[in-house]
């Protein structure tokens, strides 16, 4: 980030910020039925290259033509092999809301995030302290982005309630052992207020899958690795939607 900030001036960044009205990532995911955000990412830590062909303009208009409610897009460059300029490639070839996926700590990430046609950003709970996390959320805000506050177990979940976060991602993957338990939703949809969206995250692979975490009261599914590794992304994307209607 560093690097970044230093390229791009305080000035110019505001300036490209204003050049981007965000679209409202919160109501795409609202509509009835299950949403799902389509992930894209050129590999992962746990399961390595996913792509040798990665084209984010390409994907972008796969998953809008499959019926993806919004699309994610990875930018943190060592473990997924991403960078800002995916956002702005994403943009161009869609019309969906957009999120930002990245280990985003610092207000300046915000803003670039907008700057690169981005309406939402990923804030992780385990990587942030609480007044860090009020911090950013507010930041989101302000710039006129929406927030994915995403939470691992019930303390992460209940701190992400009390920061204020409208949207919540519930990540079924252990981050230390990368093992997955879909039924993280039915335990922490409880803890969260059914005027939070919630989301859930990894080990979405088939429409059992979609509808297990939907009657668990989830709203939405980020879905990554199975459309990265389809034939056909936009059929995969309209068999979850319609398994979970």
């Amino acid at each position: 980030m560093n690097r970044r900030s230093a390229l791009v001036s305080q000035d110019q960044l505001e300036q490209r910020i204003r050049d981007y009205t965000p679209k409202d990532f919160l109501g795409a995911l609202r509509g009835p039925g299950l949403a799902v955000i389509a992930e894209m990412k050129q590999r992962t830590p746990s399961q390595g290259l996913l792509s040798g062909d990665y084209r984010p303009f390409e994907l972008a208009r796969a998953y809008e033509e499959g019926g993806a409610a919004a699309i994610s897009v990875l930018t943190h460059m060592a473990g997924f092999g991403g960078r800002p300029e995916h956002v702005q490639d994403a943009r161009q070839a869609s019309s969906l809301p957009i999120l930002r996926k990245d280990f985003i700590t610092d207000p300046y990430e915000v803003g670039e995030a907008r700057a690169s046609g981005a309406d939402a950003v990923l804030l992780i709970v385990a990587a942030l302290q609480a007044d860090e996390l009020r911090r950013l959320i507010a930041v989101s805000k302000s710039r006129g982005l929406a927030a994915l506050v995403e939470v691992h177990d019930a303390e992460q979940a209940r701190v992400a309630v009390d920061a204020g976060a409208e949207l919540i991602g519930v990540n079924h993957r252990d981050l230390r052992t990368f093992t997955i338990d879909l039924g993280l939703t039915e335990r922490l949809r409880p803890l969260i207020p059914k005027d939070v969206l919630l989301v859930s995250e990894s080990g979405i692979h088939s429409a059992a899958d979609a509808r297990r975490v939907r009657e668990a009261g989830a709203d939405a599914v980020l879905v990554g690795e199975s459309l990265m590794r389809a034939a056909d992304p936009a059929a995969l994307i309209a068999e979850l939607r319609s398994a979970a209607a």
